[in-house]
């Protein structure tokens, strides 16, 4: 079992009795920016990363959400750092692996399934086991708006987006007596540095596509974040809230 390292000091500077907020995936871009809306609001936050640790004030643990030993380790990493268990999960850890459908390898289509699909579904299962017990928490899926529209060259990858929403959708039903809500985000062309790689001119067919004419910034999926983890949308569960600019309306 590979142990987790982690990566940055700890909040010591929030309350005490924030809650404990764990997002996969979230040393940068969406992720980062949903650690900082957190962080912000008072609670105790631990990012995983796989590659790039997270900046300076924000806990880290490295972490391969496709290993369900890591996994574990993580969790045990961050219930050692703040004294409590996971409480509110964002699961936005995700590869993409393009190519047309006639010539993706099955391992191409399988390393992104078991990363942005089945990774989700491991860190969902280890969450919800203190979550039940505590009769109350937080679920939440980082999908996509090509989970509805589907995405040429990108098969794989809609294919686990969507499968996000079947997942959530299924645990929303499983766990509603205990009070845990389990929801999911479809953001749609977001700025950062994935969607900077493009080049211009996809930049502009992408920014085309949008009703509104113009990329989402991470924080502003973060706030939506934010909002179906807070107290005011304690009665929502199973829902999928774009945040696309219009592009998936309709779906």
């Amino acid at each position: 079992m590979t142990e987790p390292t982690t990566d940055a000091t700890s909040n010591d500077d929030t309350a005490p009795d924030g809650r404990v907020v764990l997002i996969t995936g979230g040393s940068r871009g969406i992720g980062l920016a949903c650690a900082q809306r957190f962080i912000d609001a008072g609670d105790r936050v631990a990012v995983t990363y796989n590659a790039s640790p997270p900046p300076p004030g924000v806990f880290g643990v490295k972490c391969d959400v496709r290993s369900a030993d890591e996994v574990e380790a993580a969790f045990a990493a961050i219930e050692a750092e703040f004294g409590s268990p996971v409480e509110v999960l964002v699961a936005n850890a995700g590869i993409t692996n393009d190519g047309l459908a006639m010539r993706m390898s099955d391992e191409d289509f399988a390393s992104v399934i078991d990363t942005n699909l089945a990774g989700a579904f491991r860190v969902a299962r280890r969450a919800s086991a203190a979550m039940v017990r505590a009769r109350g928490g937080r679920l939440i899926f980082i999908s996509s708006v090509v989970a509805m529209l589907g995405s040429a060259g990108q098969a794989n990858y809609a294919s686990a987006k969507a499968g996000l929403i079947g997942l959530a959708r299924s645990l929303a039903r499983e766990f509603g007596s205990r009070s845990i809500t389990v929801n999911v985000i479809a953001p749609g062309p977001v700025a950062t540095d994935m969607t900077a790689a493009l080049g211009d001119k996809r930049l502009a067919q992408l920014t085309d596509a949008v009703p509104l004419g113009r990329l989402a910034e991470p924080d502003e999926v973060a706030a939506a974040v934010a909002f179906i983890a807070s107290e005011d949308a304690a009665y929502i569960t199973g829902a999928v809230i774009p945040v696309d600019g219009g592009l998936g309306m309709g779906h």
